[in-house]
């Protein structure tokens, strides 16, 4: 069974079937242009795949495995996950929690990864509390920007991998308010 439903959805916890999908849904090169610079390979999607069930079974909280209601076919990756990127202390993403989405090229311009943002962050702040969550976006994905602010998220700073793009980084320190 789901954990969270929605509207169109379902988040799933990663189960070991999950590994094809996952590895499908980052094959396109569009999806990966705001990825960093990984090219997909199995090993890859095994590794995801057991990071984001070892932030499960360690925090008690991880990414989603989102598929449409009644079907089988992962088409995003999203929730809020525990990372540790190792830029250090002082750029705030080093052991905690993360907010990260993918959506399948299919499904882009849907509201998608908003259904399911929405969905995973009401499901953490309810199951572990309001929290400090991080969120990094490569520079210029304009899309990922629009949601991340919408999601209640402000800028903070900038970090500058030696070998990528600039990333663009992101907290929510408060639970968004509804508009009156």
């Amino acid at each position: 069974m789901p954990l969270i439903t929605t509207a169109r959805l379902e988040l799933w916890q990663p189960r070991l079937g999950d590994q094809a999908d996952l590895f499908d849904l980052t094959l396109a090169e569009e999806t990966r242009r705001f990825l960093g610079t990984f090219v997909p390979t199995q090993m890859d999607a095994f590794a995801r795949l057991h990071r984001n069930a070892g932030s499960w079974a360690l925090h008690g909280y991880g990414s989603f495995m989102v598929r449409l209601k009644a079907k089988g076919r992962i088409i995003g990756n999203c929730g809020v996950f525990r990372s540790h990127r190792g830029f250090g202390a002082d750029q705030g993403l080093d052991d905690v929690p993360e907010a990260g989405w993918i959506v399948h090229q299919d499904h882009w311009g849907q509201g998608i990864a908003r259904e399911a943002m929405e969905a995973a962050l009401a499901w953490f702040d309810a199951e572990h509390g309001q929290q400090r969550i991080a969120a990094m976006i490569e520079e210029g994905h304009a899309a990922s920007d629009a949601l991340a602010q919408r999601l209640g998220f402000v800028r903070y700073g900038r970090h500058q991998p030696d070998d990528g793009a600039a990333l663009v980084l992101y907290e929510r320190l408060t639970i968004p308010q509804p508009p009156n």
